[in-house]
């Protein structure tokens, strides 16, 4: 039997073909080593930051009420992450947004969050290096808070706005506050006013992203802000030598790299909506017909009240002087009080 076994031993090692490795032939390894491998090199494991920012953002509701305690000492990215998952999960509002504002944020992404003019006012006074600010889709968001963003954010280049019809009447008046203005206007000539005098507002504003401008609005930025670039288009060459940055592209959200890194059902527990990428139906937000109308009519109204006064100042004036004219006992009257200012002067 042991004889039986080393022949047939000896019959199987021969059949095999063992050959050293030439030195100048490189050895290939077979298909399903390389198959096998290639996934374990390229899966990157999170960090454990992420994996904790994953179970934090599952659990967000319940830290709200002492959310500035805890994250007094977080850092300014860990910050930011919070408040991208916080807004996924729709539990941005303007306690949760001013409890982790940090002075070095540069971006800031608000869109369909319950942010209001008040909240936005207090991170523009605190963050005052804001380069691109996504507030699209924010019904809480009115001019005002736009105009307190410009006014503390001097770095502000990228501005998203639109997405919802209130959101869509506030960029609309907001033209106004991007339209640079002449603060001295009491001047002899332009080259006596000091540099920082000639204009105020959105001066660093160079990209609006607005999917759904209208056309009379469109057409008021050509021509009244000809600096900022409306909802630009990714281009190899740019725009007047500039290149397009990432911000200003719509299709990416703001904070998206920010949690690039996240488990995403962190936040699925909300049932959070990306950004659509295409025109969707009509919302349950939609406002009715006749809101509608009654914005625009008081948008028209105080367009039109500096109007009206001048008219009813021009009026009354006229008024006056046809009075004076036809009536002998304003005549008399008029005569008589230029009589005593004659008096009063010579005394």
């Amino acid at each position: 039997m042991e004889k039986g076994n080393e022949k047939s031993l000896t019959t199987s090692f021969q059949k095999l073909h063992l050959s050293p490795i030439s030195k100048s032939k490189p050895s290939v390894i077979p298909p399903t080593f390389q198959s096998s491998r290639s996934p374990i090199e390229k899966t990157k494991p999170p960090s454990l930051e992420s994996l904790c920012l994953g179970v934090v953002g599952k659990h967000f509701e319940d830290i709200i009420g002492d959310l500035g305690e805890i994250a007094v000492n977080f850092p300014a990215d860990t910050k930011m992450a919070m408040a991208a998952i916080a807004r996924r999960r729709q539990l941005l509002n303007d306690d949760v947004i001013i409890s982790l504002a940090e002075s070095s944020w540069e971006i800031l992404d608000i869109s369909g969050s319950d942010v209001s003019d008040f909240g936005l006012a207090k991170v523009a006074e605190r963050c005052k290096v804001l380069r691109a600010v996504d507030i699209s889709r924010c019904s809480k968001v009115t001019a005002a808070g736009v105009s307190e963003l410009v006014w503390h954010c001097h770095s502000l280049e990228t501005l998203r706005c639109g997405g919802c019809p209130r959101s869509d009447h506030t960029a609309r008046q907001c033209l106004g506050i991007f339209k640079p203005k002449l603060n001295d206007i009491e001047g002899e000539s332009w080259e006596e006013l000091d540099p920082t005098e000639i204009a105020h507002g959105a001066e660093s504003l160079r990209w609006l992203v607005w999917p759904k401008i209208d056309n009379n609005s469109l057409e008021s930025f050509a021509a009244e802000c000809p600096r900022i670039i409306v909802n630009p288009k990714p281009s190899p060459f740019g725009f007047r030598g500039v290149k397009v940055p990432v911000e200003a592209l719509p299709n990416v959200a703001l904070d998206e790299p920010i949690v690039k890194d996240i488990d995403p059902r962190t936040w699925a527990v909300s049932g959070f909506t990306a950004r659509p990428t295409a025109p969707s139906s009509p919302s349950s937000t939609e406002l009715p017909i006749a809101e509608k109308f009654r914005l625009a009519f008081v948008e028209r109204d105080s367009r039109l009240a500096p109007k009206r006064a001048k008219n009813a100042r021009q009026h009354l004036r006229r008024a006056e002087r046809e009075w004076v004219m036809t009536s002998t006992r304003a005549k008399a009257l008029a005569l008589a009080s230029q009589a005593s200012k004659s008096l009063h002067g010579r005394n």
